[in-house]
């Protein structure tokens, strides 16, 4: 069915008022969009970012340019609408949540947030795992709900975490077995020293284990907002949804939910390239090319967001855009 469906669509997309082929990689996107809808007339008219939260143990051994508390004070930055995923949302038109996956110190208790705490940060990778197995299935749990809840065409999914750049690397390494020297970036501005000193703790953190199943990594070297943001693109994708994905943290959760779920990567469509510098290594890693490159790593969702208008294009393009029979136009010879 879905071979007689994606012929359908190329057929369609080739029978439109132009020269086959000549919208590029438009055309491969509203075919993907069909594809993950079941239909020939998809709809991509509402979009919704989560931002999932949270705080990792491994900050403590001088990961990061930035304090801990930097997460906290995000997260209601976030809520108050003041943050560059708050104004890109707002500018194209899509819905923001977010949700507390874990952040440290107690809980907020503040209107519009949404509460899944797994517990108050995880602990430090260096000497142990981040997180035990039951919290890392609750978070993808938590997460899996979360992604199946809603009415939206599309989902993007950001993060806010200090350290979660060290994270993502750890993650990927074992997830990919590429190199940590490849995987390590300067996350929020590293120099060179701190880089250095950077990559040194994460070569540590990764020779205490071997070869891991890919929920086993996800709890050993995984953050609780990167577990719970791959269960959200597994329920999302299981509920049919275009799963519009982020930069280089979200993408290690991306890699976690394909290793988790496989069919998930069908519903998978990559913003952007990160200039994060283990974001091409993750990407490879999924056969993904990014629609985008504008020399961003923020993270929040940002870059997914400036890609939801290519989805509202393309998706437009199949439903009204008319055909040579339509308009009355002679087609190719």
């Amino acid at each position: 069915m879905t071979e007689t469906l994606a012929a359908e669509l190329q057929r369609r997309i080739d029978l439109k008022t132009k020269p086959p082929g000549s919208l590029g990689r438009i055309e491969a996107l509203a075919r993907r969009i069909g594809l993950v809808q079941g239909s020939l007339t998809p709809r991509m008219e509402r979009c919704q970012l989560t931002i999932f939260a949270a705080d990792h143990g491994i900050a403590a051994e001088g990961v990061s340019l930035f304090p801990q508390e930097v997460t906290r004070q995000m997260v209601l930055n976030f809520l108050s609408g003041g943050a560059a995923a708050n104004v890109f949302a707002r500018s194209v038109g899509a819905d923001l949540r977010v949700v507390d996956a874990g952040v440290a110190g107690e809980p907020f208790g503040v209107a519009g947030l949404i509460e899944r705490r797994i517990g108050a940060g995880t602990a430090s990778f260096l000497t142990g795992p981040a997180m035990s197995a039951g919290q890392c299935a609750a978070a993808l749990e938590a997460g899996r709900a979360l992604g199946a809840d809603g009415d939206w065409d599309a989902v993007a999914y950001g993060e806010m975490g200090i350290a979660n750049t060290a994270t993502a690397a750890a993650l990927g390494h074992k997830l990919t077995g590429v190199g940590l020297d490849v995987l390590t970036g300067r996350g929020t501005g590293l120099d060179d020293p701190g880089l250095a000193q950077k990559r040194a703790v994460l070569e540590r953190a990764a020779a205490r284990t071997g070869d891991l199943a890919p929920q086993e990594a996800l709890a050993e070297y995984g953050g609780f907002e990167i577990a719970m943001m791959a269960g959200a693109m597994i329920g999302a994708a299981e509920a049919g949804r275009v799963v519009i994905v982020d930069g280089f943290i979200a993408t290690s959760a991306a890699l976690a939910a394909v290793r988790l779920a496989p069919g998930t990567r069908d519903a998978m469509v990559f913003a952007h390239r990160s200039e994060e510098q283990g974001h091409g290594a993750l990407l490879d890693a999924l056969g993904a090319e990014p629609l985008l490159s504008l020399g961003m790593r923020l993270g929040e969702g940002t870059g997914a967001l400036l890609a939801w208008p290519l989805l509202k294009a393309a998706a437009a393009m199949l439903t009204e855009m008319a055909s040579f029979a339509d308009a009355g136009v002679t087609g190719p010879a």
